[in-house]
């Protein structure tokens, strides 16, 4: 039981770690709000606000990810390590999305705290969500060449972060305006349990990636 305490007061201290379990109690309430919708009103109230809370939690935090993201992009290069130069591009390219998304981001967030009083908010709202799902897109695309390369060596990890990723895609998407494949039409139930899974999934690697034994 010490164990079990010590690695996950490990996890916690982690910036990761930290992230991917406000991510787990954020989707988990909105799961519950969801639920509860049409059951308890009150509740599902708490729940939404819970969720509301702990994303602008989030969103808070990764505003200092840009300089950490900028440094790794400048060390990772042109992807002189990566198998083929295809896998190549797709970091690169991913990589580059991220350092624009990051500040993109950072502009939606003075805006929404009022800090920033932008006339199109919602163009850039919408900006930062494209951004997000070519992040995700390009990060699924990259790990399914890599997997095809690696056929051979495949273990249950790679099927867990292929699985992740594969969540993050559609719920990033989910987010889209109305209009864009799914965008808009999945209920806050479906966001809740989706997001609380690929949080799950988050939380099975680290914990695994740290020696614990699952």
């Amino acid at each position: 039981m010490t164990t079990f305490v010590n690695e996950i007061c490990g996890l916690i201290d982690s910036y990761g770690g930290r992230d991917v379990l406000m991510e787990a109690l954020c989707q988990s309430a909105k799961l519950v709000a969801g639920y509860h919708a049409k059951r308890n009103s009150a509740l599902a109230q708490k729940c939404a606000t819970i969720s509301s809370k702990i994303s602008g939690a989030r969103s808070t935090l990764r505003l200092i990810d840009d300089l950490p993201m900028i440094q790794y992009t400048l060390e990772y290069g042109l992807g002189e390590g990566e198998p083929d130069r295809i896998t190549a591009l797709l970091a690169v390219m991913s990589n580059a999305v991220d350092v624009i998304f990051y500040p993109i981001e950072i502009i939606c967030w003075l805006a929404d705290n009022k800090v920033l009083d932008l006339r199109n908010k919602n163009t850039w709202s919408y900006v930062s969500s494209i951004f997000s799902v070519l992040s995700v897109y390009l990060n699924l695309v990259r790990t399914l060449r890599t997997y095809s390369m690696n056929r051979d060596k495949l273990n249950r990890q790679d099927v867990v972060s292929f699985a992740r990723i594969s969540l993050d895609l559609v719920h990033a998407i989910s987010i889209l305006p109305r209009g864009y494949l799914w965008g808009g039409k999945l209920s806050a139930l479906q966001l809740g349990t989706i997001g609380t899974l690929s949080a799950g999934l988050g939380i099975y690697q680290i914990l695994s990636k740290i020696g614990l034994n699952l």
